[in-house]
């Protein structure tokens, strides 16, 4: 089949000039510069995340993540705060399923300052005792207040894993228990970071306000002599797709109403992006705005539900995320409602898409909504930033950021047709939630 844009939608394409560089050491390196930008956007990406964790230390790969703001070889506890904010800046980091990635945007004549930043916590991490004890309990107390106590905490990205796999990278809670959490000491923390956060497991990205002659010269200077190591190997994600339908379901003490979310396999996202991509657009089309199929269906006629979305990837990742991953449909019910029913419906919706198809008018509508929404999360340097990074890590293909826009454009209504009709009720998992505050 020639693939090829919607015949309502003009392919866009942005045109970031990338530039790729990879240091002595193993650190790749990837710019974009825009010389007449007043900001600055560095990102550090490293290969390690939550399905990275080995058995016994859950919830390790964000708990480290915390360990990486508590000071360096050469800064104190707190300082890295101090020197960002000080230039007039603003950071942050997390911890995905897939990578973990710590980032800041600045004024322009405060890049070199954060290179240095990120340069000296690459090189040596300040774990002690003291730091690791005091984030362990920050994790605690995050847990409680997103997860424990919270209505719908940890739905569906932590609840619905278990459901659909079965190995430990896969299926494992990512935020961690407390008593692995408790349980882990300095030494564990020194070999994490010696394991993964190697310069072989990392991309340094730098966009925005300098040129790329500075950039090469500043990040040579800064990163330059960190000691080299190499990646790790990956973790066996490998996994069988379901054959028969699993659903489990759990009482949510704080929830008011029910909720059920569903999943299937879909195509790597790396390996067969040409065979993803039409589950990235399904989504959108089964869920986006009150025209989509199942809004106008569940939420609006039938009133089998409240809220809709849809989205590939648990954490909603479409183009940053290794395989094995899903579609997943999440729904939230009135008070009483049967999951099992909207989950009837939701069938009989992918049924009739999968037959009938859908007209280009439609696809067209999701599509230019698609890469709107695109192009405006890369309109920050940051935004950029991380992404190229991701790109790089995952693909080695930062300018794909380009790229994607078009990609998503030239797919095609016969096949988001033929995608529908491969998510079948046997190849379902799904997580229903029974409202503890109703009974």
């Amino acid at each position: 089949m020639t693939r090829g844009p919607s015949p309502e939608l003009a392919a866009p394409r942005t045109g970031y000039h990338i530039e790729r560089l990879t240091l002595g050491n193993g650190l790749r390196v990837v710019l974009a510069p825009e010389p007449g930008s007043p900001v600055v956007g560095v990102a550090v990406v490293y290969g390690v995340g939550i399905r990275s964790e080995p058995e016994g230390r859950t919830g390790f790969a964000h708990l480290f993540e915390h360990l990486m703001f508590q000071g360096s070889a050469n800064l104190d506890k707190l300082e890295h705060f101090r020197h960002v904010q000080g230039a007039g800046g603003t950071f942050n980091g997390s911890t995905h399923l897939d990578y973990t990635e710590y980032f800041q945007t600045v004024p322009g004549n405060a890049l070199e300052r954060v290179l240095f930043l990120e340069a000296d916590r690459m090189r040596e991490p300040r774990l002690t005792a003291e730091n690791l004890r005091n984030q362990v309990d920050v994790v605690k107390e995050e847990i409680r207040v997103n997860i424990l106590n919270r209505p719908y905490g940890g739905f569906p990205w932590l609840r619905l894993p278990p459901v659909m796999f079965g190995t430990f990278p896969n299926a494992h809670d990512g935020y961690g228990s407390f008593e692995d959490l408790e349980a882990a000491g300095v030494g564990d923390a020194e070999e994490f970071f010696a394991e993964h956060y190697a310069c072989g497991n990392a991309v340094l990205s730098v966009t925005g306000g300098f040129t790329a002659e500075e950039a090469r010269r500043l990040v040579e200077r800064h990163f330059g002599d960190i000691p080299a190591r190499p990646a790790p190997p990956r973790p066996d994600l490998a996994e069988p797709d379901l054959t028969s339908a699993r659903h489990s379901s759990y009482v949510d003490e704080a929830a008011p109403t029910p909720a059920v979310a569903a999943a299937w396999r879909v195509p790597d996202p790396v390996a067969d992006l040409a065979g993803y991509l039409p589950y990235v657009v399904l989504a959108e089309v089964l869920t986006d705005g009150v025209s989509s199929r199942l809004v106008e269906r569940l939420v609006l006629k039938d009133r089998l539900a409240t809220g809709v979305s849809g989205y590939t990837g648990f954490m909603g990742d479409a183009f940053d995320v290794l395989d094995p991953t899903a579609l997943l449909l999440q729904l939230n019910l009135p008070a009483g409602g049967s999951a099992e029913r909207v989950l009837e419906v939701v069938d009989e919706e992918i049924e009739r898409l999968a037959a009938d198809g859908l007209p280009p008018e439609e696809l067209a509508r999701v599509q230019a909504r698609m890469v709107a929404l695109l192009l405006r999360d890369g309109d920050a340097v940051i935004g950029r930033g991380v992404r190229m990074a991701v790109l790089e890590l995952q693909r080695g293909d930062p300018a794909l950021l380009n790229e994607l826009p078009a990609l998503l454009t030239s797919v095609t209504a016969e096949e988001i047709r033929a995608a529908a009709g491969r998510l079948r009720p046997h190849r379902r998992a799904s997580i229903e939630v029974v409202a503890g505050r109703a009974r």
